[in-house]
């Protein structure tokens, strides 16, 4: 023990392998051990350490299995709608998302899946490595929300959390005068402290699918997921 913190040598390390049985052989290599060795002079290497290596690693490797059910095309591809199912099917296993309404998750799920397409697909190519979906820390964001016992604070700092996609939401709801489920150029211009010029109005209008000039809060949210802080960074 060094204080708190259980080591061990790498001879007996080798003995714990060969009692943990082939299914295990994989972690109990000189290379993952020489991984886990850093500045103790002893040899040794912290059994929690290793403990969380090899968690991380089951993991990684049961999350790449996941997503890559969702892989259509078999490349080693997701595709947005390719993420959303995945998402959507995700949010029963999330107890932090408990308390959405089915009827909130399609937009849930909208602004869940623009953050991943915003920083990992900065070419509009319309789809992400899985690769690179495991390397990024969004899917470590996503999947903290299976903790029950998660801390108000972590749930406001998390962009998946239901409190932030709620907050996303309610700031467009707020802004439909007539309750229409669209926002009109007008409407839009409420938005925040009300700064928004009018060329970047247009422009938001022009790129964006609209009908009899308005466009869907759903839409809007999606714009928002692009960037999580808010518009007025984008302006």
């Amino acid at each position: 023990m060094i204080g708190e913190e259980a080591m061990i040598n790498y001879e007996n390390f080798l003995k714990v392998g060969e009692k943990a049985g082939a299914k295990c052989k994989q972690f109990f290599t000189a290379k993952v051990f020489a991984k886990l060795l850093h500045t103790d002079s002893y040899g040794r290497i912290s059994i929690m350490q290793f403990f969380n290596y090899v968690m991380r690693k089951v993991w990684l490797h049961q999350t790449r299995i996941g997503l890559s059910l969702y892989d259509v095309a078999g490349q080693g591809y997701l595709r947005e709608s390719d993420l959303e199912n995945y998402i959507l099917e995700l949010i029963p296993t999330l107890p932090q998302l408990d308390g959405l309404e089915k009827s909130f998750y399609s937009f849930y799920v909208c602004t869940a899946v623009r953050k991943f397409f915003f920083f990992l697909d900065p070419l509009r190519t319309g789809k992400i490595k899985i690769q690179d979906i495991l390397a990024c820390s969004f899917l470590d964001d996503l999947l903290e929300l299976r903790d029950e016992e998660l801390s108000k604070e972590s749930q406001e700092t998390n962009w998946f959390s239901a409190p932030s996609a709620l907050r996303v939401y309610g700031q467009y709801l707020n802004l439909d005068k007539d309750h229409n489920g669209m926002l009109s150029k007008e409407e839009l211009s409420r938005y925040g402290t009300a700064t928004m010029t009018n060329v970047f109005l247009d422009r938001v209008f022009q790129e964006c699918l609209t009908y009899d000039g308005e466009m869907a809060i759903q839409e809007l949210m999606k714009i928002h997921g692009q960037d999580p802080v808010s518009f007025q960074d984008v302006k």
